[in-house]
């Protein structure tokens, strides 16, 4: 997508970073008297006092001691992590040649647009902010520079739109610093362990199989689960979690899944052979690149009116378009962690403002710089450095509902988690117009 005004938009953006970066009684003895001597009564026993309980040790929140202290500050240090790419576009002059934005700029230049909004909004609530923008795709401003420049000593919370490489580094020095960093758009580890510190608001891929498998077993009464993949080792690994997730699942009404090894060569005959008439043929691809997907889904149209067929695609799903006229009448789901039907105050308010400042309408990227920044910088405001207690409040809510929980990568002997995960998925349905929410509980 090519915008217009862009050099507006970059320059608002390089004087906001600008101004974030600046920004016992004792008794006598009776006295002897004539008569008989007193009758003496037995001393009465000392009663017991009543113990009292004692009170339970204080728990440590998931065994990480920092997350029992309470730290709080008058102004908190933010820092930002976003892929600008400011010295490839300005590499030789100020001006953006042809005056048109990088396609490769857009996302983290609209991620930024939304962090910078949310912090303007959070400033007129009076949260008081020290705030560091750094371009983790700028010479001399990657990730390793600005750690070794200790640029990030006295930290409070970094948000990031970061990837590989840039993860697994600023985990580390997070880890190490006992500082909260969402990972606000990478749906991957990145095979990262032991940091309770890491959030990742993006759910893994595990995470979207794993809500799949549960949603197909529940959402249908009477079905044939079949995963069909193709034959790479990652496609067997998403297949195994699937099943792994159908083998943990405590439901008495589940049904077993089958798995479909699928190529090019497939024929109808060896295809049909699993499918079955009389129910709901549940078919979860495993493909997550559209000419994969679309393949399959060819080779699976063929049959739409023999079989009932409901399929389940991958994340990866939400911007492949299904026109093409041989997929019409194909019910088509996918995964994600967001969902933002565009109604609600906060959403009317960040489109009138991109309207108005920028002649644009906001990309999914600048809602997720929005909601990340003010879901987070709440939780910080409200409960402190550690606010990892309580990591899920309905009351800071924007347009997504987080389901943060510790991940344990083995949970018969870790004690910390490897680090937590937004564990809400929503199932949508693919329309012709819109797309729609399936599980309206969440």
């Amino acid at each position: 997508m090519i915008r217009s005004k862009t050099f507006v938009r970059l320059t608002l953006a390089l004087t906001g970073i600008l101004l974030l970066q600046a920004c016992g009684i004792f008794r006598p003895a009776p006295a002897k008297t004539d008569g008989p001597p007193p009758e003496l009564s037995k001393p009465k026993p000392e009663e017991k006092k009543p113990e009292e309980p004692k009170k339970p040790e204080a728990k440590v929140p998931f065994n990480v001691p920092a997350f029992a202290k309470e730290v709080k500050r008058s102004t908190y240090n933010v820092a930002v992590f976003a892929p600008l790419y400011l010295d490839s576009v300005f590499a030789t002059s100020l001006d953006i040649p042809g005056r048109t934005m990088p396609r490769y700029v857009l996302p983290g230049l609209e991620f930024y647009e939304g962090v910078q909004l949310a912090l303007d909004s959070l400033e007129k609530q009076g949260v008081q902010l020290n705030v560091q923008v750094f371009d983790n795709k700028a010479r001399g401003n990657d990730v390793p520079t600005v750690i070794r420049n200790r640029q990030l000593d006295a930290t409070d919370l970094i948000i990031g739109a970061v990837s590989t490489p840039e993860l697994k580094p600023l985990s580390d020095f997070a880890r190490e610093k006992q500082i909260n960093l969402v990972s606000a758009t990478f749906p991957n580890d990145g095979g990262i362990s032991e940091n309770p510190f890491l959030l990742i608001s993006n759910s893994t891929l595990r995470s979207h199989v794993e809500a799949i498998q549960d949603y197909v077993q529940k959402g249908f009464a009477n079905k044939n689960i079949l995963v069909i993949r193709r034959g790479s080792s990652f496609e067997a690994s998403i297949a195994g979690n699937i099943k792994a997730a159908y083998e943990r699942m405590q439901y008495d009404k589940k049904s077993r899944i089958r798995e479909v090894v699928w190529s090019d060569a497939t024929t109808d005959a060896q295809l049909t052979q699993y499918l079955l008439a009389d129910r709901p043929n549940i078919c979860i691809i495993t493909a997550l690149d559209e000419a994969g997907a679309k393949s399959i889904l060819r080779k699976l149209a063929m049959h739409k009116t023999t079989y009932p067929l409901h399929v389940f695609g991958m994340p990866t799903w939400d911007v492949m378009k299904f026109k093409e006229p041989e997929f019409e009448g194909l019910t088509l789901y996918y995964s994600s962690p967001y969902y933002n039907d565009k109604t609600d105050v906060f959403s009317r308010y960040i489109s009138e403002y991109f309207k108005r400042v920028y002649k644009s309408r906001p990309s999914d990227m600048a809602f997720k710089g929005f909601e990340q920044t003010w879901y987070f910088i709440k939780l910080l405001t409200q409960d402190g450095v550690y606010f990892n207690k309580d990591l899920n409040k309905p009351g800071n809510r924007v347009y997504t509902s987080f389901n943060f929980q510790p991940v344990y990568l083995d949970e018969e002997k870790d004690e910390v988690p490897a680090y937590f995960e937004n564990k809400n998925i929503y199932i949508i349905q693919k329309g012709d117009s819109a797309d729609y929410r399936m599980n309206t509980n969440l």
